[in-house]
């Protein structure tokens, strides 16, 4: 078989995501393909990968339809592993192969970033996209057509940004401007959303499963993958029956993902915490923590950005994911960071909300209200500065702080103390119980 496919990164996302798509296609006689990995860090895991043949078993669980389902697969769709930092060569012949028409990546949200110390002698550079212009420059000199690159970093305009640090690097390093015209005439970078928690390697199960596979990998059975552009002629990926979005614009399906999932989880993880709630799992078992998760999304989130069949057939997929029994999704792991997370998953739909209907929204209101809350007498994970600010600063000055919000929201002074207040005099499960009397 043919290898067709450039992936940076052998992590669990991409052998739980765009390996099992590729090993779906092959198996189903749709593609004739596999995936090169090559390994974006010093010390990764391509020389243990290569001693496997690149093969490992993938088991997503979940609920569907509120019925427990389980698939095990043997993921068949990787060729080899490259350690690019042992193997600078070998990683740079792959430019010369003419088969290779997909570049997919997945270097964490902090991977595509330019490092103006990054030389184009480096073997190899030390950033992502330094990495990827190399290559990129090996390919323009063997005269060969370019690549369609579909990155899964999970940033806003991936594509883009990865483009846009491609051609920062050759400018620093004075390329001539025919490579500049072939990046941009021969190559497609395609802004991407991606959507499925995989879980990775499951260390208390192993010996139920398969002691022997180092690359044994778990995740959940839902998956979304929106692209823009349409490369269906070249991945069948729709006609291969996965849950793929080729679109125009990412924008409007990230807006549903961000304000419907991750406002879902910020919504509750603050007041979650305080009530003793653990895990995500634990959250929709509890009475009064899965009642007020309800009236958030029901009766604020979704009626804020549009209550229609697209929306609330998500929502009811995040729900059936919440409830999923095989992931222990850790709440102290999604508070990290959670008041810029709050500014970018809630606060939209707070401003929306007051908008369209004259008033603040109250749960989510106290939403807010637990956050603050949680900063001043609990220990979260955030940026010092920030923590020192919301643990020692009033409610008024932490409200108009616009560095904290990106906005002004003084107004919600009256709403947001109401909640403090009975977070303090009630207990935050007696203040749920207090705001879903209302």
């Amino acid at each position: 078989m043919k290898e067709t496919v450039i992936q940076f990164g052998e992590g669990n996302f991409l052998r739980g995501f765009f390996d099992w798509f590729l090993d779906g296609l092959n198996k189903k006689g749709l593609y004739d393909g596999k995936a090169v990995i090559v390994q974006p860090r010093a010390g990764g895991k391509a020389a243990p990968l290569n001693e496997q043949s690149c093969k490992y078993n993938l088991y997503l669980r979940g609920i569907v339809n509120g019925e427990i389902k389980e698939e095990h697969t043997l993921i068949e769709s990787v060729s080899r592993g490259i350690d690019l930092y042992k193997n600078y060569r070998e990683y740079i012949d792959l430019a010369k192969n003419p088969d290779f028409r997909f570049i997919v990546s997945n270097t964490t949200e902090a991977g595509i970033e330019f490092d103006e110390s990054c030389k184009f002698q480096d073997e190899p550079c030390k950033s992502f996209p330094g990495k990827l212009t190399q290559l990129l420059y090996a390919r323009y000199k063997n005269g060969l057509k370019g690549f369609i690159v579909l990155p899964c970093e999970l940033i806003d305009n991936n594509g883009d940004q990865l483009k846009k640090c491609v051609l920062e690097y050759a400018r620093l390093w004075n390329l001539e401007a025919d490579f500049i015209k072939w990046i941009n005439e021969e190559n497609t970078f395609a802004n991407t959303l991606v959507d499925r928690i995989v879980t990775g390697y499951p260390t208390d199960e192993t010996a139920a499963l398969h002691p022997e596979d180092k690359f044994l990998d778990t995740g959940e059975i839902f998956h979304l993958w929106v692209i823009e552009g349409d490369f269906e002629n070249e991945l069948p990926l729709k006609k291969a029956g996965y849950n793929v979005v080729w679109t125009n614009d990412v924008t409007p399906y990230k807006k549903i993902k961000v304000r419907i999932l991750n406002g879902a989880h910020t919504s509750m993880v603050a007041g979650a915490l305080l009530s003793g709630v653990e895990t995500v799992g634990e959250c929709m078992a509890d009475e009064a923590v899965s009642a007020f998760l309800n009236k958030a999304m029901n009766e604020e989130i979704l009626k804020t950005i549009g209550d229609n069949e697209e929306s609330r057939a998500f929502a009811e997929a995040v729900f059936d994911r919440f409830r999923n029994p095989f992931i222990k999704h850790q709440l102290r792991s999604i508070s990290l960071n959670s008041v810029s997370k709050f500014s970018v998953r809630l606060l939209p739909t707070i401003l929306e909300y007051k908008e369209q209907n004259g008033v603040y929204p109250e749960a989510l209101s106290m939403s807010l209200a637990y956050l603050i809350y949680f900063y001043k007498n609990d220990t979260p994970n955030d940026a010092e500065d920030v923590i020192e600010f919301m643990k020692n600063k009033s409610i008024d000055e932490i409200l108009c702080s616009t560095k904290l919000w990106g906005a002004d929201i003084c107004d919600m002074a009256e709403i947001v103390k109401l909640s403090y207040e009975k977070i303090e005099t009630l207990g935050a499960k007696g203040a749920m119980e207090w705001i879903l009397s209302e």
